[in-house]
């Protein structure tokens, strides 16, 4: 059997790209290494301009990108894709899958880009429904049995509320996370059941005060991000019977429709969504993601788990081509 590739990651220290490649990594299920990427001010640099160059990292991220070269590199975000072409520069035949838009597709194998961006494909860009993540169906059974004896004390089903904060795309104030909080445990509520709330890292302390304060019709679990701790995201999503997202974040409406149960979802006011809401329109379309007001549907969608489809395509790419067989000569 031939050994798999060898594999590395360019996470760099933003969550969601760093994310967004861990979670293709480990749709592939081949072993692979991390590369911690951190920038320096040339960073900030065009692409065009750094090109195939590490000039825009530090010496700490330098130093980590030497031999054995990768067979596969996996990375995400604008920045990471000079480093992901001079690493192909130092080995020629590595397969390289860039996430996100990078600026330009040249000198990449493959290049992940969302549906809603609404950025055409070509042969080497291809379109996912959401983001890339690492909600896969192993990773909510490890959290969700972690997480259980914490909320063993609470009725079922248990609504997940999943709050998130202030975007490009609208404001995000404490009367936007009271409405969602309250929207979740009405859900909850109607069926008897617990409602479970966590903030994020944009939320603020002014709204997770506020939450914490609030009297809901259903019994409350709160986590409050800003006090640190370990993150129960993954096992609070692995308990959810049900979802209320804030639309702000492509990433989290993503991965709340990676469980397969009724997303709904809830916008804050002052919302001006633009590419967003034509990823929230596919959705509904699609069965995934409901209105609150309209209470509960009858049933969730499949999973959807986009990392698995980019996955696919580059085991399909990377495959070796079967040997071309000669025509025999005619003998006419």
């Amino acid at each position: 059997m031939a050994a798999p590739p060898r594999v590395w990651v360019l996470a760099d220290d933003r969550p969601g790209n760093a994310n967004q490649a861990l979670g293709v990594a480990e749709a592939l299920t081949w072993p692979f290494e991390v590369r911690r990427i951190r920038y320096g001010p040339l960073a900030a640099l065009p692409n065009f301009l750094l090109g195939a160059r590490l000039l825009g990292l530090q010496d700490i991220a330098r130093h980590a990108l030497r031999a054995p070269w990768p067979d596969l590199v996996i990375a995400a975000g604008r920045r990471t894709a000079p480093v992901a072409r001079w690493i192909r520069r130092q080995r020629p035949g590595a397969f390289l899958v860039q996430l996100m838009w990078p600026g330009s597709a040249r000198g990449l194998d493959l290049v992940v880009v969302p549906e809603h961006d609404g950025r055409p494909a070509a042969p080497n860009v291809i379109t996912t429904l959401g983001a890339p993540h690492r909600v896969a169906p192993a990773a909510l059974a490890r959290a969700r049995a972690q997480l259980a004896p914490a909320l063993a004390h609470l009725p079922r089903p248990y609504v997940v509320g999943l709050i998130g904060g202030a975007s490009r795309h609208a404001a995000f104030t404490v009367e936007d996370a009271v409405v969602m909080a309250r929207r979740a445990a009405v859900l909850a509520a109607a069926r008897g059941g617990s409602v479970l709330i966590s903030t994020s890292r944009r939320t603020g302390t002014a709204a997770e005060d506020a939450l914490e304060d609030l009297d809901l019709p259903a019994p409350v679990w709160l986590h409050r991000f800003s006090r640190g701790g370990e993150n129960p995201y993954l096992g609070l999503l692995g308990h959810a019977e049900a979802v209320v997202v804030s639309a702000d974040s492509a990433s989290m409406v993503t991965e709340a429709c990676a469980t397969g149960q009724p997303v709904f979802l809830v916008r804050p006011g002052g919302w001006r969504g633009g590419k967003l809401d034509r990823l929230h329109q596919r959705l509904t379309e699609l069965g995934h993601l409901h209105d609150p007001a309209a209470g509960w549907p009858s049933q969730g969608a499949a999973p959807l788990l986009p990392q698995e489809d980019v996955a696919r395509v580059i085991r399909r790419r990377m495959s070796p081509r079967p040997p071309m067989v000669a025509s025999p000569p005619s003998t006419h």
